[in-house]
């Protein structure tokens, strides 16, 4: 790739996945980064870990194949060389169709590159104030530190608030293996996950405790802005929409035989991996805000999980993002102030690899702005730019945050029924467009 001499410095404020990608893509570029991160002298409720791109949440970044829009973003994103990408392969761990990573040593991987790159300047201090004549990008995440956050709101008003839930993960020789089995859900002798068949009196009697179980009390000052967001709910509050909602989401049996009956499980409880050494499985769709003991006591009611180990119980944090579709441009600059770039999760997309290709796309379009090209505006024909195209679709009324999934990517001139074959045709279209047009970079 041709290198610029370019004397401009760009400020990035936080070292999550959109900012430390964001870095990255400045960097190779030849562009000097001011990289601003918090930690380890300030930490947010949720963050833990002194490293770089922390995963707060799962440790799965969805599925891998490209007839699936998770796989499809990471398609594009390998075309445009993401380094989030690339220290996630590096350090994936078994999950079947998806790719999931060991937190730890993904996070040590992405913190060495980033420190390990004369062009990026990390800084460890808490931004309070945003300078409005430099080049900013804001990838503080949908954590962001209070004093920030007023800040921010001074540009852009009130932010918009959901709230997001943690899952549990339990040690392995802590499960017993007399009652569960090894497999993924269509893949036959693929034995990524751990599965906790429930029978359904079981079930039915884990149900009435799990909805009648006792959540956290939110504090006064986030309840007038309470509310879930779907892509991540909790368990409880999803069960209360009655009781066989869980059987047709995150504890569908279908696609599953327990090899000990043979037949089919009334509902089943998926367990994957957290890291390489296969010590730590989290439950798989099990986000929540039950009181610890409560976890424990309704948890174990789960068949294997009798006797299990919680190393971590779930919790729930407010999370923030801003009102895209009203306030950025395509670039993800700010309408008001064009100095001003967001990326990440406080920009609107959800998910770990959404955010991480928006911190890429932010980089890619600063450094064609520093030299004189327009924007990296991708048709909506692709999913980085039909997801771009959604969050600052000013049309867009009731925002919440989006992540990658085919109904927001323009449709095929030809009307094709069959689901899968309609998809790898999308994918297909898409990464070749990608190809060609990357080459302009």
């Amino acid at each position: 790739m041709k290198m610029m001499n370019n004397p401009t410095v760009v400020n990035v404020i936080g070292a999550g996945l959109a900012g430390c990608e964001c870095a990255w893509q400045l960097a190779k570029r030849n562009i000097q980064v001011n990289l601003y991160e918090a930690k380890p002298t300030t930490f947010t409720k949720a963050h833990k870990s002194k490293l770089f791109a922390e995963l707060i949440c799962s440790n799965s970044l969805k599925a891998k194949r490209t007839e699936s829009a998770a796989g499809l973003l990471k398609a594009e994103m390998q075309l445009l060389d993401s380094l989030i990408l690339q220290c996630a392969y590096e350090n994936e761990v078994d999950a079947g169709g998806a790719l999931a990573v060991d937190r730890d040593k993904f996070s040590y991987a992405v913190t060495q590159k980033i420190l390990e790159n004369p062009l990026i300047n990390v800084i460890n201090e808490e931004v309070c104030d945003i300078n409005q004549k430099e080049i900013t990008v804001i990838a503080t995440g949908p954590l962001t530190l209070d004093k920030l956050s007023s800040s921010i709101k001074s540009l852009c008003g009130d932010g918009l608030y959901f709230f997001d839930a943690v899952a549990p993960i339990v040690t392995f020789d802590s499960i017993d293996k007399d009652k569960i089995f090894f497999a993924s859900r269509y893949e036959g002798n693929d034995n990524a996950y751990i599965n906790c068949p429930f029978n359904k009196e079981e079930y039915e009697h884990f149900y009435n405790e799990l909805v009648n179980a006792q959540s956290v009390e939110l504090k006064e000052v986030d309840k007038s802005c309470f509310r879930v967001y779907e892509g991540c709910m909790p368990i409880e509050v999803m069960a209360k929409r009655g009781i066989d909602t869980l059987r047709f989401g995150p504890l569908k049996p279908v696609g599953l035989i327990n090899p000990k009956t043979m037949h089919r499980p009334w509902a089943n409880v998926q367990l994957r991996k957290e890291n390489n050494d296969s010590t730590l499985y989290n439950l798989v769709g099990f986000q929540t805000n039950l009181k610890f003991p409560e976890q424990k006591r309704v948890f174990s009611m789960i068949p294997g999980l009798e006797n299990a180990e919680f190393v971590r119980y779930g919790v729930m944090h407010r999370n923030t993002f801003i009102n895209s579709p009203k306030l950025l441009n395509k670039d993800l600059s700010l309408k008001t102030n064009p100095n001003i770039y967001f990326a990440g999760q406080i920009s609107g997309v959800e998910g770990y690899m959404e955010s991480a290709f928006s911190g890429l796309i932010t980089g890619i379009n600063i450094a064609m702005r520093l030299s004189g090209k327009q924007p990296f505006k991708l048709d909506n024909i692709t999913m980085i730019g039909s997801l771009l195209s959604y969050i600052t679709d000013p049309t867009v009324v009731n925002f919440q945050p989006m992540g990658a999934n085919f109904g927001i990517i323009k449709a095929l001139d030809e009307h094709i029924k069959d689901k899968k074959l309609r998809n790898s045709l999308l994918a297909k279209r898409s990464l070749d467009f990608l190809t060609d047009y990357k080459s302009d970079l």
